[in-house]
This record gives structure tokens, C-alpha cells and sequence, in this order.
């Protein structure tokens, strides 16, 4: 099947941006959140990784669940250690006019799960997951279906 036999609202797959798929509704901290109060929004939310920003909502960095085993195995006391210290600090964006084979070749290369969406000066708006781009697939090709 070629992605243009796909139909997203009335689009191709090709002409899919991020936008279309992104989730508007981001779970983030800021810089002085704990790693344990961190560690415990991973693992009830079900995120492998957590967008930091400022008080403007700017992207400042990003605690993975590496970041998180990293600061375990250094010994550091998670309740005292905040998402400063051991944020990645220079990540991998798109822009909300991505397109959706970007966002996959984006995703396949650097081997990420998930890239954070922000508008020309930086400002966190969503988030794209592989998973969205699959639910996207499937919703445009067999539609929602209950039962497996």
C-alpha cells in the first residue's frame, strides 16, 4: 500500500504534519522538580522520558528513564536531586509543520521514542510519539476496532 492510499482527515499520510498527530496536552516540569517526583510520573503515566521547561513553557531540556538510572547508579539521593542536574539539555525537536515522514525518519535514525514539538522560539507545545504515528496508520487504514 502506498501513503498516499492512506486517509488522515482527509489527507494522506504524505500530507500529514506534526500537528495532525501531536499531543496537545504535555506532561512536563521545571528544573527544580525532583528526580524521584519525576521518576514517579514515569512510571504511573507510563512516559519513558519528561519535557523540562521554564516559566514561558520554553523547552529547557528533557529527564528520560536513563537520565533517571544514570543519577541511581552515581548514588545520587533522587528526593534531593533535581531534573537540572541530570536533564539532557540539547534535544532533538520538530516544528509543529513537520511532516509525518520526517517525524518517522527523525524517530528510525536517531532511535527516539518520542521528540518534543516546539514553535519557532522554542516554546513547548506538544509532543509526538511513534505510537501516535502508528494509531494514525491504523485509524486511517482499518479504522477503530474493538477486540483483538
Amino acid at each position: 500500500m502506498r501513503l498516499t492510499d492512506f486517509r488522515v482527515g482527509g489527507k494522506s499520510m504524505a500530507e500529514v504534519k506534526a500537528s495532525h498527530l501531536m499531543e496537545r496536552n504535555v506532561v512536563s516540569v521545571d528544573k527544580e522538580t525532583s528526580c524521584h517526583d519525576i521518576a514517579d510520573t514515569l512510571f504511573k503515566r507510563g512516559f519513558g522520558s519528561i519535557p523540562v521547561i521554564n516559566s514561558e513553557r520554553m523547552l529547557i531540556g528533557l529527564v528520560s528513564e536513563f537520565d533517571i538510572l544514570n543519577a541511581l547508579m552515581k548514588g545520587k539521593y533522587l528526593r534531593e536531586t533535581p531534573a537540572s542536574e541530570v536533564m539532557t539539555q540539547s534535544v532533538v525537536t520538530i516544528e509543529e509543520e513537520t511532516p509525518v515522514m520526517e517525524v518517522i525518519d527523525l524517530l528510525q535514525a536517531r532511535h527516539l521514542i518520542r521528540v518534543p514539538v516546539v514553535d519557532p522560539k522554542g516554546k513547548l507545545i506538544g509532543i509526538v510519539a511513534r505510537r501516535d504515528i502508528l494509531d494514525c496508520y491504523v485509524e486511517s487504514t482499518v479504522g477503530r476496532q474493538s477486540g483483538f
